[in-house]
C-alpha cells in the first residue's frame, strides 16, 4: 500500500515542481539575476549614489581608455606564455610520474600538487620575499656569479611579468598534471604495449600514442586555463600590485581598483567585465572548433 502510493507521488508533476522550486529559486536568484542585472548595470555610469543613463558610452570609453588597454594586452600576453607552458610541463611531469619503475611516485604526486592547495596569501609572501632585491633568488645568483648587482625583479616591468608566470606555473601545473595523470589511467595498457612491440621509442610513443589519446582532457584543462588567466586577480593583487607602470594590470584587477579604489564606478566595471565575458566564450569556441574532430 505504501509502495502504491509513494510510486503515484513520483508520476505526480506537481510534487517534482515542488521538489525543483529552491533549486531554480536559487539559481535565478545567485546567478540569472546577477548575470542580466551586470548587463543593464554596464549601461550606466555611477558617481556616488546617482547614476545615469550612458548607454553605449562605457564601452566607447574603454575603447579610449589607455591602461584599460595595457591590462588587456597583459592579460593576452600571460595566456600566451604562460598557459602554454603550463599545460606542456603539466603534461610532461604525469607523463614521467606514471612511469611503471619510478620509486616514491606518490610522494613526488603530492610534491606537485601541493602548490594547488597552498594559501595564496603565504605562497604570495614567499615569492615577494624570495625576489626581493636582497632575496634568495638574488642571492644565488649572485654567489654563482651570473649577475654582478642584484636584479630588480618587482620593479622592473619584464621581470615582473616574469614573477608572475612563474608564480602561476608553480601554483597550477600540478592542477592540470592531475588530470593527465588521471587520463593516463585510462589508456589501455595493450595499446602502448602494441607500440612498443612496434618498434616505438618514448617519443614516438608520447607524441603519436599518449597525446592523442588525452586529446579531451587536453582541450578541457586548455579552456580552463584560459578562463583563470583572462580572470587573472590573485597573483597581482598579492605580488606586484598591477604594477610598475600598469605592466602586470589586469583587466580583474583594474574592475577592482575602478569599483573600490578609484571612481566607485560600477557601470563601467562591469561593461569592462562583459569584455572579458565575450573574450572567454570566443576563445574557448576557438579552442573547442579548432581540436573538433572531423
Amino acid at each position: 500500500m505504501h509502495m502504491k502510493l509513494f510510486k503515484q507521488k513520483l508520476n505526480d508533476k506537481t510534487m517534482w515542481a515542488k521538489l525543483a522550486f529552491p533549486a531554480m529559486f536559487c539559481v535565478t536568484v545567485f546567478m540569472l539575476y546577477p548575470f542580466v542585472y551586470s548587463l543593464i548595470l554596464s549601461l550606466y555610469s555611477h558617481k556616488g549614489l546617482y547614476s545615469e543613463w550612458v548607454g553605449l558610452g562605457n564601452y566607447v570609453r574603454m575603447m579610449q581608455d589607455q591602461v584599460f588597454r595595457k591590462a588587456l594586452g597583459n592579460n593576452l600576453l600571460f595566456l600566451a606564455v604562460q598557459v602554454p607552458i603550463m599545460l606542456v610541463l603539466g603534461l610532461l611531469y604525469a607523463y614521467i610520474l606514471q612511469t611503471d619503475r619510478l620509486k616514491f611516485r606518490g610522494f613526488f604526486r603530492m610534491a606537485l600538487f601541493l602548490p594547488c592547495v597552498t594559501s595564496l596569501v603565504a605562497y604570495s609572501i614567499v615569492f615577494r620575499t624570495m625576489f626581493m632585491n636582497d632575496g634568495l633568488i638574488n642571492q644565488i645568483l649572485l654567489k654563482l656569479n651570473l649577475i654582478s648587482q642584484p636584479i630588480q625583479w618587482l620593479t622592473n616591468k619584464t621581470t615582473a611579468r616574469i614573477v608572475v608566470i612563474l608564480a602561476l606555473c608553480w601554483r597550477w601545473t600540478g592542477y592540470n598534471a592531475m588530470y593527465y595523470i588521471a587520463g593516463l589511467q585510462t589508456i589501455p595498457r595493450d595499446m602502448i604495449e602494441a607500440a612498443r612491440i612496434d618498434g616505438c621509442n618514448v617519443f614516438q610513443e608520447f607524441f603519436k600514442v599518449v597525446v592523442p589519446q588525452l586529446k579531451q582532457v587536453i582541450i578541457f584543462t586548455s579552456i580552463t586555463s584560459t578562463i583563470g588567466t583572462l580572470q587573472l586577480f590573485d597573483e597581482v593583487t598579492t605580488l606586484t600590485k598591477g604594477g610598475p607602470a600598469n605592466s602586470t594590470m589586469t583587466v580583474s584587477y583594474y574592475i577592482f581598483k575602478q569599483s573600490f579604489e578609484l571612481n566607485n564606478n560600477y557601470g563601467y566595471s562591469a561593461a569592462m567585465s562583459w569584455v572579458i565575458v565575450v573574450l572567454i566564450a570566443v576563445l574557448s569556441l576557438i579552442q573547442l572548433r579548432a581540436t573538433k574532430e572531423e
